[in-house]
């Protein structure tokens, strides 16, 4: 059964979906939080928690259900992920695996066109992700 997710008033409800989210492994109902979610929030949201798994599903659900459809969505929230607490950490334990995954969604935004960002936006985002 889909999960069923609604917007998150605070970060403890944000953190109950988002283990709903990983212990399902639904992608799917992670793009539907991403969806409902305000990218400027996640810092927020997100607080001290986050961890690999939260940052690789969020990454994978980003590239499979959001980029095609709303690209300025998907890099509005690359760039507040990165504002996240312990997003350094995070990213330095990301196998080279899982940075490809990370490579595979720049990639799609770099092909794609939006308003919300510019080429030149991404290329220093990336910067940021250390690609």
């Amino acid at each position: 059964e889909k999960l069923r997710v609604s917007e998150p008033s605070n970060a403890y409800d944000f953190g109950q979906i988002i283990n709903a989210v990983i212990a399902s492994r639904d992608k799917a109902a992670c793009a539907d939080l991403l969806t409902i979610t305000d990218p400027k929030k996640l810092p927020v949201l997100l607080s001290n928690k986050l961890e690999g798994e939260i940052l690789l599903i969020f990454i994978q659900s980003l590239e499979h259900y959001i980029a095609g459809k709303d690209p300025g969505l998907a890099y509005q929230h690359l760039f507040y992920l990165s504002k996240v607490k312990r997003f350094k950490v995070v990213l330095a334990l990301l196998s080279k695996k899982e940075k490809k995954e990370v490579q595979q969604l720049f990639d799609l935004l770099s092909e794609s066109r939006s308003d919300q960002y510019s080429l030149e936006d991404l290329d220093s985002l990336k910067k940021v992700y250390e690609l």
